[in-house]
């Protein structure tokens, strides 16, 4: 299958919203369903699975209207979904939240938990509430007994406690209850662990305009004042959902085993940190003046390298926790997304060698050092030893940026990310005055440069190519410029530029690549590439046809401003979601895009 769908799913992939915590996030569709949700942390199992499975356990309030407009939105410059229904006969909305981790300080609870309250705007509406979790990915259906103010749902590894403003009835493993509410009045629920205590009105009130004002008093920190403020705000804002507040860590999106195209297997699991998708999320929250976010991922990213050594160098992915990355399995008993399968959980990419990771890596290092605090001697031995590894390998093949699962290539990404980490180390030594064989680092450097001129271009056409003596196109080109390896105005370059965009781009959409991969079916464009896309056309001076671009790439974000990783032939989200990868381009996107409609653009300016 392609971009058909075989099964229904029985909630689209782009109609939903994401609230978090920093430990863990949840989606909560347009018809006010939680269908997803890992408990307690974004990498532990899920409790609800109903996006990926229609029996995987879901929260659902439904109002009994006929026929009502739903829409979502968000608090302005919060995390704090709002799904509201409008109708003839009513109206009502739906909070959702979970409480910030400032704001759970501050409470009499200071428990990790989910609180839903729905109000009655206009009208006498009756809510039939359903709660349904399933521990473990669907494997375990929890007892549920009722307890003072609501229900527990327990099984021998796992409880969860639900309470409510409103009576709840148990049946089978799932919390029942039907509310009927008037105008003003409202019911609230609050699921969490089982050391959860039952609130009031007041302190869920209380904890409701804590969280507000925690992601708000977090957004203001912001400096980006340019164009799209809204729109990039709200990419810093999913961008923070998917980091680790206890560790450092940066998720690469919230999901696992969402398909990147519809029945053809490439059904993976984000749930982790790739040093690669961390490393530009650094560069993008710099970018925004989110210092301190930078300052806790090189803290983070710093324990990686210091247990690093010559024989067992810095992995591409790491857990959140900063242990090795999950192995792949999996979940037959799960139908999948569309009946997308087989569901898998873990990554068997993380024993890959994507060479271009040292660049990542070393790049977010410098702006860290930059920007930000000066790295400690024990850090630079220890980056050395990375220099010494990059100067050793970086000439052998790799399994690239897109994690091809076929054989091992000299890929042209991962050649200018090798040379990357040797300029950034460079850099860094010089600004901070530390040891290091210049000479020597110069030299290989200085060679990467020479290979790709000579080894990585068309036999025809001349434009860089995606690997050693071939002659297909890949989007990861696209960095190039934007690492500074080549000038966005290069002779080169410009062709390379025209030839993606003639054979990779589909309108606003635009393709990794067309050639196989090693794996069985298509896939969707890549919503990261059409704002990298975006971006060389301005660093290349053509500011029309980029900024035309960068509003196709934005309307392809959910009405919540939203990105999936991929999108289908008509412009519907597939893959995991939200996608770091593709927020973090976004805000590079417009961040540039915005300066260099200024007036006072200077065209040697550098990020």
């Amino acid at each position: 299958m392609d971009d058909a769908q075989a099964v229904p799913p029985l909630r689209s992939i782009g109609d939903h919203g994401i609230i978090g915590d920093l430990e863990t996030a949840a989606l909560v569709a347009r018809d006010g369903t939680i269908d997803y949700l890992c408990w307690p942390s974004l990498d532990s199992p899920t409790v609800f699975a109903d996006l990926i499975d229609g029996d995987g356990g879901a929260f659902s309030i439904r109002p009994d209207l006929d026929d009502p407009q739903v829409m979502q939105l968000y608090v302005p410059d919060t995390n704090v979904l709002v799904t509201r229904w409008m109708s003839e006969g009513g109206s009502a909305e739906l909070v959702d939240l979970m409480p910030h981790p400032e704001a759970r300080v501050h409470s009499d609870r200071g428990a990790q938990c989910v609180i839903r309250r729905i109000t009655v705007t206009r009208g006498t509406i009756v809510f039939a509430v359903r709660c349904a979790p399933r521990f473990d990915y669907a494997r375990e259906v929890p007892t549920a007994a009722a307890t003072a103010g609501g229900v527990r749902f327990n099984t021998p590894d796992l409880a969860l406690r639900l309470f409510a403003s409103m009576p709840l009835a148990c049946n089978g493993g799932d919390a029942i209850g039907e509310v009927r509410l008037t105008a003003g009045e409202s019911a609230w629920f609050v699921l969490g662990g089982d050391t959860l205590a039952r609130p009031d009105d007041a302190q869920v009130t209380a904890e409701i305009a804590s969280t507000t004002a925690a992601w708000r008093s977090w957004a203001g920190r912001s400096s980006y004042k340019g164009r799209w403020r809204e729109q990039v705000l709200r990419s810093a804002l999913a961008l923070k959902l998917l980091t680790s507040a206890r560790h450092g860590s940066i998720a690469a999106a919230a999901t696992f085993s969402l398909p990147e195209a519809t029945g053809a297997g490439r059904n993976w699991d984000y749930r982790a940190t790739w040093i690669r998708d961390a490393s530009f999320t650094v560069y993008a929250f710099m970018r925004l003046g989110y210092i301190e976010e930078a300052e806790h991922f090189r803290q983070w990213a710093g324990q990686r390298v210091m247990a690093s050594t010559p024989d067992d160098p810095i992995r591409i992915m790491y857990a959140l926790d900063g242990s090795e990355a999950a192995d792949e399995q999996e979940l037959a008993h799960l139908a999948g997304y569309a009946g997308s399968r087989p569901v898998r959980i873990g990554n068997a990419a993380h024993a890959q060698s994507q060479l271009d990771v040292f660049g990542e890596l070393l790049d977010s290092i410098y702006l860290s050092n930059k920007y930000g605090a000066a790295i400690s001697h024990d850090g630079w031995q220890h980056i050395c030893g990375i220099v010494d590894y990059v100067i050793a390998h970086w000439q052998e093949p790799d399994a690239g940026i897109w994690e091809m699962r076929g054989e091992p290539r000299h890929f042209l990404h991962s050649r200018v990310m090798c040379w990357v980490a040797l300029d950034r180390a460079i850099r860094l030594a010089k600004k901070r005055s530390l040891p290091a064989p210049l000479v020597e680092w110069s030299e290989s450097r200085d060679a990467i440069v020479a290979d790709v001129w000579a080894n990585f271009r068309h036999p025809e056409h001349g434009h860089f190519v995606q690997s050693r003596g071939g002659t297909e196109l890949d989007a990861a080109l696209l960095m190039m410029p934007l690492v500074r390896f080549v000038s966005s105005t290069d002779p080169v370059w410009l062709t390379t530029l025209d030839a993606i965009g003639e054979r990779l781009r589909d309108d606003g959409l635009i393709y990794r690549y067309r050639n196989g991969d090693g794996l069985e079916g298509g896939e969707g464009a890549f919503t990261t590439c059409t704002f990298w896309y975006a971006e060389c056309l301005a660093r290349a001076g053509r500011i029309d046809e980029a900024q035309m671009t960068l509003a196709k790439g934005m309307a392809y974000a959910n009405p919540l401003d939203l990105f999936s990783e991929e999108l289908d032939r008509r412009g519907q989200p597939l893959g995991n979601f939200p996608q770091a990868l593709t927020h973090l381009a976004f805000i590079s996107a417009a961040y540039f895009i915005d300066r260099r409609l200024d007036p006072a653009y200077r065209p040697n300016w550098q990020p």
